[in-house]
């Protein structure tokens, strides 16, 4: 599943391609067509991301836009999930081969979304709620710590599960989790009632670099200059990193194999040497 740089780096390249114009919207799968309908013609206003998830807001005013126009504003929200992904193609589009859920076609590029988790209309009560029921994404200027941090030092659950709840922060997956608690030498077992006030700041200021070097380049980037060596965490074409996907593996500061385990369903990857209880 895409983690929060990656959903915020679309919504920069859907806002450079599409923002203040006038698009075409269909549904070729037809699971959104009568919604599809709706947005038909509207004038695509604005992408936003918080943390996995996507918002796209349409309006009918002329580019500027006015404030009636912003009042009667229609929100699509998408979450990507595990097999969802956007395609460019530049225009006249091809026809569309396999489950279209969305096309848009702007003046100069189309764009294409297959297999969502979610891909629907919201509401302003909707996107509310949604808001309320996820912590802070580090890549939002309005992001507070003290909401994140609040979570984890009240709760006994492990750090490196309270790391993957949305509800605590929001855009964090596997790799960041599992490399901020790295960097900060905090085991992912340990309780969040554990958790030092100075670990939980060098993780969240991590976050701030890291997160950001992610929406720029595409991908994530974990791992210091002084530490980038040996082979690559698990293929060649793909970043390095400390531990993800690194289990058996020498760690790369202190040579103690990498440790592979299961927790709340989800792969977790840590050094028993760097990271003690």
């Amino acid at each position: 599943m895409p983690e929060g740089h990656a959903l915020h780096r679309l919504a920069r390249r859907h806002q450079r391609l599409l923002g203040g114009r006038r698009v075409r919207v269909s549904s070729p799968q037809g699971r959104f067509a009568r919604e599809a309908a709706l947005l038909d013609g509207l004038v695509f206003r604005r992408a936003e991301a918080w943390g996995k998830h996507l918002i796209h807001r349409y309006d009918d005013a002329p580019r500027g836009g006015t404030r009636a126009a912003a009042a009667t504003a229609r929100l699509v929200h998408i979450h990507l999930g595990i097999y969802g992904a956007f395609r460019e193609e530049p225009l006249p589009m091809p026809e569309p081969t396999g489950q279209v859920r969305l096309r848009l076609i702007g003046e100069d590029v189309g764009i294409d979304l297959r297999g969502p988790n979610a891909c629907e209309i919201y509401t302003p009560e909707d996107f509310d709620a949604l808001l309320a029921r996820l912590g802070p994404d580090p890549l939002r200027d309005d992001a507070d710590p003290e909401d994140a941090w609040d979570a984890i030092r009240r709760s006994r659950r492990p750090i490196g599960s309270l790391l993957m709840d949305q509800r605590v922060i929001a855009g964090i997956g596997n790799i960041y989790r599992a490399e901020i608690l790295f960097r900060a030498g905090v085991n992912p077992h340990r309780a969040g009632t554990a958790v030092a006030r100075g670990e939980f700041d060098q993780m969240w200021a991590d976050l701030l670099v890291l997160m950001p070097i992610g929406v720029r380049r595409g991908h994530i980037h974990v791992v210091r200059p002084e530490d980038d060596h040996g082979a690559p965490a698990y293929a060649p074409d793909r970043p390095r990193t400390y531990v993800y996907r690194r289990a058996g593996e020498p760690c790369r500061l202190c040579a103690t194999p990498v440790v592979g385990e299961v927790m709340e369903g989800r792969n977790l990857f840590w050094c028993p040497s760097c990271q003690p209880d």
